[in-house]
C-alpha cells in the first residue's frame, strides 16, 4: 500500500485532494504539506530513516503554481537523490505537462480533481512502486546502496545549506566560490560568474551564463555576505551584480534592467540607489 505526501499551498484544495487520496484503499496513508521547503525537510527525514522507515514517502502528489519553490523545482530536487519518491503533478494548468514529462513525472492531473481520474494515476503509481520494491529486494540492487538511505554514500542530496562560500580569503574579505550540488556531485561556482540572484522561498537560485543553481541560502544574507562584491539589491526577489548590468531602461515610471538576456525589474524603493551606483562606477 501506498505512502503518500500531497503538496499544496492553498489549503482547501489540499484538503480535498488528501480526502480522495485517503478514501482510495490502495492507499496507506496521505499526508500534506503546504509548501515544498516543509515536504522537502519530511522526505530527507522518510529517505534518512530507510525505505521501509517510520514516515516513509512512496509518491509526492504536487502543485505546481506555489509560493516560493514551484512543485517544478521541487521536482528538480527530488531528481538528485538516489531514490527519489514517485511524482504525479496535481495542477489547474496544462501548459507545463511537458516539463513535467522532461522531470520523469507519473502521471498529470488536471484540476479540478476528478476521483475516476485520480484513482487512475494510484493504479500508476502502484504498478511502478510494487515494480521498484522488487528490484530493491535483489542482491543486484542492494549492492552498493547506503545503509538503508536513499542517500548515496559520502554526498549530500539536497541543496546546499552548509558552508555559504569557501576559497582562501583575507578576514573581511568576501570568498571566492560557492558550492552548489547537481546529482549528488558537489561544485564549486566562482561568485565572480554569478549575473544575478533570484529569491524563491528560503532558497536563492544563482544565475550565470552557463546555467543557473539552486541553494538553501536566503536572499537577504548573500546581499549581505556579497556587497563587497558589487551585489545590489534591486526588488525584493532578485540580487543583481553591478557590473553585470547591461543597459538600465526608464519606461514611465517604471525602471528594469538588462543583465544577459533577462530584464529584470526594479523596484521604486531601490531605483535611485541603482542609479546612483551605476554613474558612479561609469567611465569619466
Amino acid at each position: 500500500m501506498l505512502r503518500v505526501l500531497a503538496v499544496d499551498d492553498e489549503k482547501p484544495a489540499l484538503g480535498e485532494l488528501l480526502y480522495l487520496l485517503r478514501s482510495d484503499p490502495r492507499v496507506r496513508s496521505a499526508d500534506g504539506a503546504t509548501d515544498a521547503t516543509e515536504a522537502l525537510r519530511r522526505i530527507s527525514r522518510a529517505l534518512d530513516a530507510g525505505p521501509d522507515g517510520e514516515g516513509g514517502v512512496d509518491v509526492v502528489f504536487l502543485d505546481i503554481h506555489m509560493a516560493g519553490l514551484t512543485g517544478l523545482d521541487m521536482a528538480r530536487l527530488l531528481s538528485e537523490f538516489t531514490r527519489p519518491p514517485l511524482i504525479v503533478f496535481v495542477t489547474a494548468h496544462e501548459g507545463f505537462a511537458v516539463q513535467a514529462f522532461d522531470l520523469k513525472a507519473v502521471d498529470y492531473v488536471l484540476k479540478p480533481v476528478r476521483r475516476e481520474r485520480l484513482a487512475e494515476a494510484v493504479r500508476r503509481v502502484c504498478d511502478l512502486t510494487i515494480s521498484g520494491r522488487a528490484a530493491r529486494q535483489s542482491p543486484a540492487a542492494a549492492e552498493g546502496a547506503g545503509a538503508g538511505s536513499g542517500r548515496p554514500a559520502g554526498h549530500r542530496t539536497g541543496p546546499v545549506s552548509g558552508p555559504l562560500v569557501t576559497g582562501s580569503t583575507a578576514p573581511g574579505s568576501a570568498p571566492e566560490q560557492i558550492p552548489v550540488e547537481l546529482g549528488g556531485v558537489t561544485r564549486f561556482v566562482p561568485i565572480d560568474e554569478i549575473t544575478y540572484v533570484e529569491a524563491q522561498g528560503d532558497y536563492a537560485r544563482l544565475h550565470t551564463p552557463e546555467g543557473s543553481h539552486l541553494v538553501r541560502i536566503p536572499l537577504s544574507t548573500l546581499e549581505e555576505r556579497w556587497a563587497s562584491r558589487g551585489f545590489v539589491r534591486i526588488h525584493r526577489s532578485h540580487l543583481v551584480a553591478l557590473g553585470r548590468i547591461d543597459e538600465l531602461r526608464l519606461d514611465g515610471g517604471a525602471t528594469s534592467v538588462r543583465v544577459g538576456t533577462a530584464e529584470l525589474a526594479v523596484s521604486r524603493r531601490h531605483a535611485r540607489q541603482l542609479r546612483d551606483l551605476l554613474m558612479r562606477r561609469a567611465p569619466g
